[in-house]
């Protein structure tokens, strides 16, 4: 694909360049043009111009990945940009992920970091059939731009006395820039994108509270755009935080313990030039509050909303709108977490940390069409793997993530997940890509065991303060055995040997079940570990339904409050509701009281906390499990395994009076009295008394 093209760069300096390089080169079309696609690959991200336009509406090009194994490229149609004569592209490079200059998980010194660099080829095909190409090379001219300093996480820099006007068109003089520096590569296979691209997907005009502090409404990922005007020189100041304080101050502090108190910043310096507009180009934050600062006229300041540009496939309305404010605040959670990769959080880290999408992977396999981004992210997962199979608990990673906090309830990401989107899609191409990655990672698990119970890594994270602890050797240990049960079953599935995984899962059962539920049968009266009994098939069927009447017995004598992290969360829904204590689950959801979902939103809250008591990121999606159960048990909505039937079994709550729900060809909406199912798949219904319904294609109006 980029035969001819070299890897450009400024310089071979690599000390310490946060600026950010311009490239240009000019070409002559002397005829008619059909066709012209370029290919590019910036590092860490570009933006691309032909003829002084930027081609195109994505945003943070390119995507981050394990630099030295794999590369991704962008393929654009510039057809339309280039015209006959003198045509010019033109390209900034800012640092990304692959120039860190900070420490940070050790993403300041893995073996890939460099400097910013480029490589490009056009292609372009002439209606008379011949062709052409401008490839990347020694003749591109290179410059400083305006960009004075860009780090992903910290923010960014702009001079706009330092501009350079008309830089990406074709009639300007670049003789005193620099020729390009041919460069090494970055080690890895340039691979062709092909999943959705970062976009600005929404804007929010910010509202002034205070005198220096704005309100874009809502927690978002992205940055501020701002129109303002005042004398050259002049510096504009912008901080971003998620939460106020009583003052109306902002609180940013909370969140830069590590790198700095000028974490999530961004400067902008004036040209002088009447009004003017800027937004960052390298740096998105996680904020929802910016505090402004600088001699000069505020114009306006809008939110820019930035997040890889998935398509919503799944809807939740109901009659409580508590319930529908925890849903908004779970699927902005998790699109504003879509970037590239599934990240953690949007402001502190925006790291790819496994547990935290393994937990909200149904969720968002009912929210949105996000495949394509997972099958990346996968792959991403793969990148990390160890020969002995241990992968990291973040992906990508510098290194960093193999001996601290990676562990089975974080590493089944690379099980469950290629199941999860087998059983709601059907798509079993994911399960055959990484059946070996797969495959050697039960090799490692199985290494790490001892007498069938394995205990490493982290257990049930961010429960509440002095909530009775979950020991990990039972959340770790269920996990041992669900991943051997799914192994078994997807090797069915790939008409593999299913024998030793059937085997295994069957020995760690059974062992489990002798130390643990014959000589305690309640667990202790641990409400995490009597729902990851039941939720990950450690009781027997017959006892299930026991240990479930248990659990709701000890929320409601606790007064229906959450005592679990994010493992408990994951299994405390489907423990409560399939045996008949759904409202169960309601109560402890819209509880006011800390710690729940509720207190979040009754304290402000637009996206799910990391913690109940909302202390650190306030932009985490690892609690969403409660909008899979808003689908699947407050709407009924239970996609079969492969994606092609459905069930829908609504758990009725006293409390709610209507449900509208959809997800891709299914949609659901009852009262009091009736219930209206449409579907484009076979689908059963089953009523209050238990009779199943066979639906037929289309819509159905049944009595509850």
């Amino acid at each position: 694909m980029f035969e001819n093209a070299k890897w450009i760069a400024e310089s071979d300096n690599i000390k310490e360049i946060t600026t950010a390089p311009l490239f240009r080169k000019t070409f002559s079309v002397n005829k008619p043009i059909k066709k012209a696609i370029m290919y590019a690959c910036g590092l860490g991200h570009a933006c691309y111009y032909i003829n002084g336009r930027n081609i195109t509406d994505e945003v943070m090009i390119t995507p981050i990945s394990k630099y030295d194994t794999r590369v991704y490229y962008s393929e654009f149609d510039i057809t339309r940009f280039l015209t006959e004569g003198k045509n010019a592209i033109g390209c900034v490079l800012g640092n990304g992920w692959y120039f860190v200059t900070y420490p940070r998980w050790d993403f300041y010194k893995p073996d890939w970091m460099h400097h910013p660099k480029l490589i490009l080829k056009l292609m372009i095909e002439y209606s008379d059939g011949s062709t052409d190409e401008v490839v990347s090379d020694s003749t591109w001219k290179t410059a400083k731009s305006a960009i004075v300093y860009n780090e992903d996480r910290r923010g960014e820099i702009y001079d706009a006395r330092l501009y350079i006007d008309g830089w990406n068109k074709p009639d300007f003089d670049d003789y005193k820039w620099n020729n390009a520096f041919i460069c090494r590569g970055a080690g890895g296979v340039l691979q062709k994108i092909d999943f959705p691209v970062i976009k600005v997907t929404n804007r929010f005009k910010a509202v002034r509270i205070s005198p220096n502090v704005y309100d874009t409404g809502r927690n978002i990922s992205g940055w501020i755009r701002l129109k303002v005007s005042g004398e050259r020189g002049t510096e504009v100041k912008i901080r971003y935080a998620e939460v106020v304080g009583a003052n109306g101050d902002i609180e940013p502090e909370r969140l830069n313990t590590i790198i700095g108190s000028d974490t999530h910043t961004d400067k902008y310096i004036l040209s002088g030039r009447g009004v003017e507009e800027w937004a960052p180009r390298f740096a998105y934050h996680g904020f929802r509050y910016a505090e402004i600062t600088g001699d000069a006229e505020i114009i306006e300041v809008v939110g820019e909303v930035v997040h890889s540009d998935v398509k919503t496939i799944g809807k939740f309305e109901c009659s409580d709108d508590m319930l529908n404010k925890i849903h908004d605040a779970s699927v902005w959670s998790t699109i504003t977490n879509i970037q590239g990769i599934i990240t953690d959080c949007t402001q502190r880290e925006q790291n790819g940390w496994t547990g935290d999408a393994l937990l909200s992977a149904e969720q968002s396999l009912m929210n949105f069409d996000i495949v394509s981004i997972y099958k990346k992210w996968l792959v991403d997962i793969c990148d990390t793997q160890r020969p002995n199979g241990q992968i990291s608990c973040i992906a990508p990673t510098s290194g960093w993530g193999y001996n601290w906090g990676s562990g089975p309830a974080w590493d089944s990401a690379l099980i469950l997940i290629p199941y999860y989107i087998y059983k709601y899609t059907g798509d079993k191409s994911v399960l055959v890509k990484m059946w070996e990655n797969m495959a050697l990672y039960m090799e490692f698990i199985e290494s790490m065991s001892n007498k069938n119970e394995v205990c490493f890594g982290l257990g049930d994270w961010c429960a509440p303060s002095g909530a009775k602890l979950c020991p990990t050797v039972i959340t770790d240990t269920a996990y041992f055995y669900v991943d051997n049960k799914v192994m078994a079953r997807c090797a069915k599935l790939l008409k593999k040997d299913d024998g030793v995984y059937q085997r295994r899962a069957a020995e760690i059962k059974e062992s489990f079940r002798d130390k643990y539920i014959k000589n305690d049968f309640y667990l202790g009266d641990n409400t995490t570990a009597i729902a990851c009994a039941i939720y990950q098939d450690l009781y027997n069927d017959d006892e299930k339904a026991l240990a479930a009447k248990r659990l709701n017995e000890l929320y409601s004598e606790g007064g229906y409050h959450i005592d679990c992290g994010i493992l408990g969360i994951k299994y405390l829904y489907t423990a409560l509701s399939e045996y008949g204590y759904a409202e169960t689950a309601y109560k402890l959801t819209t509880n006011p009281e800390y710690p729940s979902y509720a207190y979040w939103i009754l304290n402000g809250m637009t996206t799910l906390c990391e913690t109940w008591d909302m202390s650190n990121s306030c932009n985490h999606h690892m609690f969403s499990e409660v909008d899979m159960w808003m689908y699947k048990y407050i709407a009924g909505i239970r996609i079969d395994e492969g994606g092609d039937s459905a069930r829908i079994e609504p758990c009725y709550i006293p409390e709610i009076d209507w449900v509208t729900a959809s997800h891709r060809g299914i949609s659901v909406h009852y009262d009091k009295e009736k219930i209206e199912i449409t579907s484009d798949i076979p689908a059963v219904y089953v009523a209050q008394n238990g009779k199943e319904i066979k639906l037929d294609t289309g819509k159905n109006v049944l009595l509850k």
